[in-house]
């Protein structure tokens, strides 16, 4: 019996040192048990690292590159028919265009592989009205993707492609800091993959008029047109955006980027994977910002806040009781600064959920109790 004990006693021990050298070695071993079907597995960094050479960003850089990919889009497109093509004698000089043979318009990106599942996060615009898509991993490989989910309102589009030995990006665990180094890699002009340098210069951009959900990170490491979708990493080779838009009057980097977050790009995509497409709170209200000639008018004492313009028929906020011309101040206690910010509030809640407005009518404050209605889908495409 006694060598019994010893012997279980002896097997228990090395089962735990076992588990002890996988969680040290390889985390991703054990984080991977348990998943459920429909959930997206990614590596996340457990802690902020600094480089250990800091005039080098080398090991960053090979960190990430096997997990960005080119991606290649083609769309069939006819020529519109002209009369003069029915004209014979028009075809006796020019010959017959074939004005109905559809022909094929190509354009590129890049996207980065988030899972070993082969889930790839990329741009909407990147592979939007885009009849076959195909990417090219860093090691030569090309495969065909299918499009799981887009969601146009933050320009994120989750691929997925069924092949082997992938090379998954980590999300960084942290946000990323004004001054902090990053660089952007992706495929600028279609000339390859290339990785640039620069800083993060602004945090939560927007009124860009980009789309309409904007928190970006701005950057000088410069992106430019076939960049979109590819990453934008910290100095350890972590995700911390994807790339999205450049600032330009040329076509090319004038040192102003923008990338979206990789904590709300996981947002998105998690909730495409899962159900299909993002769900977002939405109470039918049109608003704008208070400029200080409207504050001075509704003889508010800031300029913080927003402007409820209009009232969607029939909406969550008509039923509410709120009225053009009531001001935006908080949401459940969070303060609105502007109509940005207001968007962004009421996005995060849940269809069905009830929160309280604090709005200013005549100059007195009120609460008024609104029942979130489901965002509706866009129904214009992007151009």
């Amino acid at each position: 019996m006694r060598k019994f004990w010893l012997i279980f006693a002896q097997s228990v021990t090395i089962s735990l040192a076992a588990l002890f050298v996988a969680q040290l070695f390889h985390p991703s071993l054990l984080s991977n048990l348990g998943k459920q079907d429909g959930q997206v597995i990614i590596q996340q960094a457990e802690k902020a690292a600094t480089a250990s050479n800091p005039s080098s960003y080398s090991n960053a850089a090979k960190k990430a590159m096997p997990a960005v990919v080119n991606i290649f889009t083609s769309k069939k497109v006819s020529r519109n028919a002209n009369p003069l093509l029915d004209d014979p004698l028009f075809r006796h000089f020019f010959g017959d265009p074939q004005e109905n043979q559809p022909q094929a318009e190509n354009s590129l990106g890049s996207g980065v592989i988030v899972s070993t599942q082969g889930f790839i996060l990329t741009n909407h615009h990147v592979i939007e009205m885009a009849d076959e898509i195909e990417i090219a991993l860093a090691d030569g490989r090309t495969f065909p993707a299918r499009v799981v989910g887009t969601d146009p309102e933050s320009d994120v589009a989750v691929l997925k492609v069924e092949a082997n030995k992938l090379s998954a990006i980590t999300f960084a665990a942290d946000k990323p800091n004004i001054g902090d180094v990053v660089l952007a890699i992706g495929n600028p002009f279609g000339v390859g993959q290339t990785v640039t340098q620069g800083i993060v210069s602004a945090l939560g951009r927007n009124h860009l008029g980009i789309n309409t959900f904007e928190n970006f990170i701005q950057t000088d490491a410069s992106i430019n047109p076939g960049n979109s979708g590819g990453a934008l990493i910290d100095t350890s080779g972590n995700l911390v955006g994807i790339n999205s838009a450049i600032y330009s009057r040329s076509g090319g980097s004038l040192g102003i980027g923008f990338a979206i977050p990789a904590s709300i790009a996981k947002q998105v995509m998690e909730q495409i994977v899962k159900q299909g497409g993002v769900t977002r709170g939405w109470i039918g209200i049109e608003a704008q910002d208070i400029t200080p000639d409207l504050a001075e008018s509704f003889k508010l004492k800031s300029t913080r806040g927003s402007l409820i313009a209009g009232i969607v028929r029939n909406s969550p906020a008509e039923r509410a009781g709120l009225k053009p011309g009531d001001i935006l101040l908080a949401i459940n206690d969070n303060e609105v600064t502007d109509s940005s910010a207001m968007l962004n509030l009421i996005a995060a809640l849940q269809p069905e959920e009830q929160a309280t407005l604090k709005i200013a009518r005549n100059l007195e404050e009120t609460k008024v109790l609104v029942t979130i209605g489901r965002r509706p889908k866009p129904q214009v495409a992007r151009e």
